[in-house]
């Protein structure tokens, strides 16, 4: 039976791994708890979460991408921006799930009894910049972010100075897929929410990688931005799924940058 890692990163928040690389968050208040982002849908993560606690949860999904809203369904109260209602719809079948396993060490690993079954998004509750959730003495704040989906979704924690970009600004960010806004619209998305948030965090969580972020992200991210509209760029070629793009920047075999600069891009020309 697949078992979920977990990390207790601070008193309120509980960093947890899924099993395609894709990181969720447990944040807790004193009378409610909050799950951020849902993973795969591979393995039980309710059953993970009734471990860490025993307060009534709620889901905040950053977006409805695959590898973030798929453990949705096991949950009553779920939260998402209705303008990713169709990739999720898409991303939800077992088929695409199954699809993305092709090639790595889990296809033979996952069996079919550890897919979550797939469910359509129609019983989620929109969720949208402005929104604010009180868990007791713990407060998530919704920032909307359009760029690597159009519903795409940034999460503050005050009391934390945490703030979690899901996969709206990264060290690898995807901006290449038909749904995805142009590279300009995604700037102007980040300048607004750079001004949002300005003074209000010190920690930034990721959901690959580490999980950690540096503070000054999303301006390193909007550099690269002018960089892709100035035509300053390596664009080194790239596959995922099918779909060909061009990354900004050239990476190390670690996927730092080989200029040493931080954030990239992933993005096609004819959508700049």
């Amino acid at each position: 039976m697949l078992q979920f890692k977990t990390e207790k990163l601070t008193d309120r928040v509980t960093r947890i791994y899924g099993f395609c690389g894709e990181l969720m968050y447990l944040v807790e208040g004193k009378e409610k708890a909050a799950l951020l982002d849902t993973g795969t849908g591979i393995g039980s993560l309710k059953a993970c979460v009734q471990k860490l606690t025993d307060k009534p949860v709620m889901v905040l999904l950053t977006h409805g991408h695959v590898d973030h809203a798929m453990g949705a369904p096991e949950f009553e109260e779920v939260y998402m921006n209705h303008k990713d209602d169709y990739i999720y719809n898409e991303h939800c079948s077992l088929e695409f799930r199954k699809a993305g396993l092709e090639g790595t060490p889990l296809e033979q690993e996952v069996t079919a009894a550890d897919f979550i079954p797939e469910a359509p998004c129609g019983t989620f509750r929109d969720l949208k910049g402005g929104d604010a959730f009180d868990l007791g003495g713990t407060t998530i704040e919704i920032y909307n972010c359009p760029g690597h989906t159009l519903g795409s979704v940034v999460m503050l924690i005050p009391e934390e100075r945490s703030v979690l970009l899901g996969d709206a600004c990264n060290y690898f960010t995807f901006m290449f897929d038909d749904y995805s806004t142009t590279i300009t619209e995604y700037e102007e998305s980040l300048k607004r929410l750079s001004g949002e948030l300005a003074g209000k965090f010190d920690t930034v969580y990721l959901s690959h990688g580490d999980g950690n972020g540096h503070k000054e992200i999303m301006e390193d991210v909007i550099a690269v931005c002018e960089d892709i509209k100035a035509g300053n760029t390596d664009d080194i070629p790239f596959s995922f799924m099918g779909k060909r793009a061009l990354v900004a920047k050239a990476v190390t075999p670690q996927m730092g940058r080989r200029d040493g600069g931080r954030g990239n891009i992933v993005y096609s020309k004819d959508r700049i």
